[in-house]
């Protein structure tokens, strides 16, 4: 069947752009390959016309589509689940031949969940609405799968989509599109060109038409595309699932045979899009060892899917040997071609490059520990955070391991399992980005309060020295010193103190005199301010919510007491009448009470799986973020994002305005008056770039929320693509000023969603 429908089109696939396919003779192609390196058809190779066209088309899609009710958005996904059906079988053999496998059932289960949430976006999702023309991005070695998790979300927020497949999911994805205008969706909304993956993306990306890029596939070219539109003014997300470590931890109380037949199952694809390691405790190491022997005796060389792959694999065979390791083959393998037999690599350090980098290829490296605790240790060793399967017939231990583990997914018992109505969250390096689930959701919307996020070019920024630059002179020429303005300390660890540059900067009142000094923070306080947070967090996510909540009062109580001198500051520094500072003051107190409510309500929950047995949607906390404060209602907007964040169990390093840093410093003695543990909140003031450079540059930090520069916006998107960090980005020239004083419902959504990432837990009962 997919024989016929290539060669309907002459095995030369077109782009599908406004609703058809659309060729141009002078177009480069590109082969797609099956297994055996035999053709099996050409795809175009786009140009900028057609990234411009496939955008334009997009946004006139965007807007009959998004016009839509609900329900007939519904509907049309609706018939494209029967008219896949019909196709199931051309689908599937066209994913193999492509060396792209997908199954259609799982592509169906897609296209009835996300059906089910374009029926009921507005009455589940009120507040909320499309971001526009989204942009879908998909790394050569990425499945079919992977790509619609995202396509399908999209188009059903009411979102128009550009994809940009890698070689291999091109001809399936274009045969998807074609059925989806035959199903009735409207010319344009969806739009497919191929080409070089990381070119196209870019260039797509720099249309003003487009509101929003996400990305799937391995971290390096992850991280390309960051760098690229980094300045755009254009939101980029990453799932970089491709390449990942993942532990499989199999602990002394498991059913050892199952256990080994999952790692055989799982580990040995010639087509996954992780990397396992294998985690036995001490106990059962032999017992493990002589199934894994059975096993794997009889069993086939898996092709490699690169010719390149060979070298990689022997070095790192040769690599783990020098080290100590020992093999398990099923049989030697030959000296050359593009197949090697599984091989597992036992008795590796967690510090061999087989672990923490792996190559591509069926090896399997082992590792032992002694107890529980070293288990999950081990299992967080990893710098990614996708998945873990973990073994054990003690549901307790099961669930407190899974709990501790630093990943998105943990598979009890099981694994690889996947269901559209459970979040898939990378943590760590495996990503900054949420598919799955009403939580996957949000990514494709914006508040309905909020504006669309501007355009912009990107600036001339040197990113070398960004932020590197002397800060203002202590006392600027012409100033008013004839009092002695205050001096105040930061606060880093629960202590007030000295910045240790040991500098100050100069505070000034509307009228220009010098009103306070406050302490020119840098480098070195961004340092002990994350070591001090790194001390706590971990203690302070593991309260329970309730004991949070009382933190949380505890501060607007205290606040409240000081209220009448948090007013005088803030008249003192802004300007605003002693009426409005007070009214501040008092949405601030109020916003910390509902951010304390908050704290035991938003609890993820219990989602209905098809498959047997359970499933747990968990949000926790990030970990340390660093807050880059606004100019505008500097006392609301900073209590307002600290409780945001400080509820969800997470520590904060808040950068004040250094326009109106003073409310933010008097704050401190609220801080210090309450029992919210010290270095949970840091506060330290200094330049905005040069602390912002600090922040970025910060392996610990996992997130960063900014209100300032284009040039700081566009340095963050290029810097925290290495380490990957969250981006919560705003561009205070042209973003206009944010009504802190009105907190609609989907502005508080839109916080408690930037302030958790999510994990996943599968529980099977038979």
């Amino acid at each position: 069947m997919e024989m016929a429908w290539l060669e309907s089109h002459s095995r030369a696939l077109g782009l599908f752009i406004d609703g058809k396919f659309v060729r141009s003779a002078d177009r480069q192609t590109c082969n797609v390959t099956d297994s055996s390196g035999g053709p099996v058809c050409s795809t175009v190779c786009a140009v900028d016309e057609d990234a411009s066209l496939s955008v334009s088309s997009g946004a006139s899609g965007f807007k009959a589509w998004s016009a839509l009710p609900c329900h007939l958005r519904a509907k049309t996904l609706l018939r494209l689940v029967s008219s896949l059906q019909r196709h199931g079988q051309c689908l599937s053999e066209l994913c193999d031949l492509a060396q792209s496998p997908s199954s259609p059932s799982a592509l169906v289960r897609l296209l009835q969940y996300y059906s089910g949430w374009a029926q009921l976006r507005d009455s589940l999702i009120p507040d909320w609405t499309p971001r526009g023309v989204v942009v879908v991005v998909v790394s050569d070695d990425c499945s079919l799968y992977s790509l619609m998790l995202k396509v399908l979300p999209a188009l059903a927020m009411g979102n128009a989509v550009v994809a940009i497949p890698g070689v291999g999911t091109a001809p399936p994805v274009l045969l998807l599109a074609q059925l989806f205008v035959e199903a009735g969706l409207p010319a344009g909304v969806l739009n497919v060109v191929t080409g070089s993956v990381l070119s196209l993306g870019s260039k797509v990306a720099q249309n003003p038409h487009v509101s929003y890029v996400t990305y799937s596939g391995n971290k390096k070219d992850g991280e390309i595309l960051c760098r690229a539109t980094a300045g755009m003014g254009v939101p980029v997300s990453l799932s970089l699932s491709l390449g990942a470590t993942c532990p499989f931890i199999i602990f002394e109380s498991a059913d050892i045979d199952s256990a080994v037949d999952g790692v055989i199952e799982t580990a040995f694809k010639k087509n996954r899009e992780c990397q396992w390691m294998l985690c036995v405790q001490e106990s059962v190491w032999d017992s493990v060892v002589a199934r894994l022997k059975v096993r794997m005796a009889g069993m086939k060389s898996v092709p490699l899917l690169a010719e390149g792959d060979r070298k990689l694999v022997d070095a790192a065979v040769q690599e783990a040997q020098q080290q100590g390791a020992t093999l398990i083959q099923p049989c030697p393998p030959s000296s050359s071609g593009a197949a090697y037999p599984p091989t597992v690599l036992c008795g590796v350090a967690p510090s061999c490059t087989c672990v923490v980098t792996p190559s591509p290829g069926p090896l399997l490296p082992l590792l032992s520990f002694r107890s529980h605790g070293e288990g999950v240790t081990l299992g967080n060793h990893s710098p990614h955070g996708q998945a873990a399967s973990l073994w054990t017939e003690d549901l307790t231990l099961a669930l407190e391991a899974a709990k501790s583990l630093s990943v998105g997914a943990v598979w009890v018992n099981s694994h690889s399992v996947m269901d559209p109505s459970l979040p898939l969250s990378g943590h760590k390096e495996s990503g900054n980005c949420i598919d799955g689930g009403k939580e996957g959701l949000f990514q494709f919307l914006r508040p309905s309060s909020s504006p669309p996020l501007p355009r912009s070019s990107p600036a001339s920024v040197d990113y070398s020295t960004f932020g590197t630059a002397a800060s203002a002179a202590i006392i600027p020429e012409g100033s008013n010193s004839s009092s002695t303005p205050r001096s105040y300390l930061q606060y880093v660890g629960g202590k007030q103190c000295k910045s240790e540059s040991g500098s100050s900067v100069c505070v000034l009142a509307p009228g220009g005199t010098v009103l306070a000094y406050c302490p020119d923070g840098g480098r070195k306080d961004v340092r002990n301010a994350v070591e001090a947070a790194i001390k706590v967090q971990p203690g302070w996510m593991k309260k329970s919510p309730v004991a949070r909540a009382q933190s949380l009062f505890s501060l607007a109580e205290t606040l409240e007491l000081k209220r009448r001198d948090m007013a005088v500051s803030l008249h003192s520094q802004t300007g605003l009448s002693l009426e409005k500072a007070d009214m501040e003051v008092e949405l601030s107190i109020a916003q910390l009470c509902d951010w304390a409510a908050r704290c035991d309500k938003e609890r993820g929950g219990v989602p209905s799986v098809p498959q047997s047995g359970s499933a747990l949607s968990i949000p926790e906390a990030l970990g340390v973020v660093g807050v880059v404060l606004p100019d505008s209602s500097p006392l609301l907007s900073m209590v307002s994002l600290l409780a945001a964040a400080v509820a969800m169990g997470n520590a904060v390093i808040m950068v004040p305005s250094p326009k109106y840093p003073l409310p933010a410093l008097e704050f401190i003695q609220v801080l210090q008056s309450s029992d919210l543990p010290g270095g949970v909140v840091s506060i330290i003031t200094g330049g905005r770039d040069q602390l912002t450079q600090a922040l970025a540059n910060h392996s610990v930090i996992k997130a960063i929320w900014y209100w300032g520069s284009m040039e700081g916006c566009q340095f963050l998107q290029h810097t925290c693509a290495s380490p990957l960090k969250s981006l919560w980005l705003h561009c205070q020239e042209k973003d206009g000023v944010r009504d802190w004083a009105q907190p609609h419902a989907s502005l508080q959504e839109e916080m408690w969603r930037q302030a958790v990432q999510w994990k996943s837990v599968w529980i099977p009962t038979a």
